[in-house]
C-alpha cells in the first residue's frame, strides 16, 4: 500500500510538467520518428507526429543538441558502408535533413566536440572494425582521423574477440574524449586538439576482466568532486572511477577504478541472456537498464537505481524499478528530472515513467506507445534510441 501511494504521489506531482513534450526515436529498420507527449493528471498520451528517413539502413543512435536544434543519427549498417546524418529540428519536432557523410559502417555512437564553439568536429565509434573515426563539421568536409585498436589476446568473455569501442564520450572540460571498449575491457582516453580535431591517445583506464564497458556518464559534487560511472554490458555491473586531471596543458586525464556494483540487488544476479544496456545520472542518483531479465513479469525488464554520495561520489544499491519495456536498450531523463523515457528495443515501445527528483524513485507508467515493428530478442532490430527534445 505504501509503495502504491508513493507511486501515485510521484505521478500527481510530476506529470503536468510534461505538457507539450517532444521526443525523437530511431528504429533499426530505418525511420526516425518525432513523438508528442501530452499529460492529464497521472496519465498521458504518446503519438507519432512525423517520421523521416535518411539515416541509412540501420539507425542505431541519436544525439540531440538543444542550443543549435540539431540532431545527429548514426547508421550501424553491417554492409561495409553507412552514413551519419544531420537534421535540423523544427519547433514542432519535425526533422529536416541538413547534412550527411558516408562512413565505413557499423557506427554505434557519436559525439560533437572541438572547434572554437565545441562543435567543430564529430567523433564516432565503430564496434566490429575496432575503430573510432572523426569528421569535420558541418558534415561533408571529409574524415579527419581514423584510429584502429588491437589487443594481444582475447578476453574472458566469448564476445571479447577483438576491441569493440562502443561510445565516444566527452569529458566536462571538452578537452578529453573517452571511449569505453567492450572487447578490450578499457576506457580509452584521448587528448583533444580543439583547433584540428586530432585525438592523441593517453594511458587507458583498466576495467576488470570480462566487464565489457559499454557507456559512461559524468557526475560532479557541489564541492567539485568529479566521478565517472561506466555501465559494463558483459559483467552486468556499473563501475565508479576516480578522475585526476593533469597539472599542465600537455598532460593526460587519468582514471582509476574505485567501485564495481552489480546491476542486480545484493544476492541476486542476471540470467544467461541478460545484458546491461544504458546508464544515466540525475542529481545524486545513478540508473542502469537491464535487458532480458523480465524482473517485473513477461517482457518487463528492470532498471537498477543507485544513490550517489553527495560528497564522495560513492554509489550504493537503492532498488530495482520497472522499465515497462522489453530490452530497454536506451533511456533518457527529461531536464526537470520528472520523467524517464525508456526505449524497449525488442518490444519497440517508448514507455514514459514518472520520477521523483528528490528521492530518485521511479513511479507509475504515464504513457506507452509501440513505434515501428517489434524486434527479436538479441537481434539488431526493433527500437534503437530515444531522446528528449529540450
Amino acid at each position: 500500500m505504501v509503495h502504491l501511494l508513493s507511486n501515485l504521489l510521484v505521478g500527481l506531482a510530476l506529470a503536468p510538467s510534461a505538457l507539450g513534450a517532444t521526443l525523437l526515436v530511431s528504429h533499426f529498420s530505418g525511420p526516425v520518428y518525432t513523438l508528442s507527449l501530452t499529460t492529464s493528471g497521472t496519465t498521458g498520451k504518446l503519438s507519432i507526429t512525423s517520421q523521416t528517413g535518411g539515416c541509412g539502413t540501420t539507425p542505431a543512435w541519436l544525439e540531440y543538441y538543444n542550443d543549435t536544434k540539431t540532431a545527429y543519427c548514426f547508421d550501424e549498417s553491417w554492409t561495409g558502408s553507412g552514413v551519419i546524418t544531420q537534421y535540423n529540428v523544427g519547433s514542432d519536432g519535425r526533422l529536416t535533413q541538413s547534412g550527411q557523410t558516408r562512413t565505413s559502417g557499423n557506427t554505434v555512437h557519436g559525439k560533437v566536440y572541438g572547434g572554437s564553439d565545441g562543435k567543430g568536429f564529430i567523433a564516432t565509434a565503430q564496434y566490429s572494425p575496432s575503430t573510432i573515426t572523426t569528421y569535420k563539421l558541418p558534415l561533408g568536409q571529409g574524415q579527419v582521423q581514423l584510429e584502429k585498436f588491437t589487443m594481444s589476446q582475447r578476453g574472458p568473455n566469448s564476445r571479447q574477440d577483438v576491441p569493440h569501442p562502443h561510445e565516444t564520450q566527452l569529458d566536462p572540460t571538452g578537452k578529453f574524449m573517452l571511449v569505453p571498449d567492450l572487447g578490450a575491457d578499457l576506457i580509452r582516453i584521448f587528448k583533444i586538439d580543439a583547433s584540428t580535431g586530432r585525438l592523441t591517445a593517453c594511458p587507458a583506464g583498466q576495467a576488470s576482466p570480462g566487464d565489457g564497458p559499454r557507456h559512461a556518464q559524468w557526475w560532479k559534487s557541489a564541492d567539485g568532486v568529479l566521478r565517472l560511472y561506466t555501465l559494463n554490458e558483459l559483467g552486468n555491473s556499473v563501475s565508479s572511477w576516480n578522475v585526476v586531471y593533469p597539472t599542465d596543458s600537455n598532460g593526460c586525464l587519468a582514471l582509476s577504478r574505485a567501485q564495481t556494483l552489480s546491476t542486480y540487488a545484493p544476492g541476486k544476479k542476471g540470467g544467461p541472456t541478460t545484458k546491461a544496456a544504458e546508464i544515466r545520472v540525475a542529481g545524486n542518483f545513478l540508473y542502469a537498464s537491464n535487458r532480458a531479465d523480465q524482473t517485473f513479469g513477461s517482457n518487463q525488464d528492470s532498471v537498477a537505481i543507485y544513490t550517489i554520495d553527495s560528497q564522495t561520489g560513492a554509489i550504493a544499491w537503492k532498488e530495482a524499478a520497472n522499465s515497462y519495456s522489453y530490452y530497454p536498450r536506451t533511456f533518457a531523463i527529461n531536464k526537470d528530472g520528472t520523467l524517464v523515457a525508456f526505449g524497449g528495443q525488442t518490444s519497440s515501445n517508448v514507455a514514459i515513467v514518472s520520477r521523483d527528483p528528490a528521492t530518485g524513485k521511479l513511479g507509475n507508467l504515464v504513457a506507452s506507445l509501440q513505434v515501428g515493428n517489434k524486434g527479436r530478442a538479441g537481434e539488431e532490430d526493433g527500437l534503437s534510441a530515444v531522446v528528449w527534445v529540450e
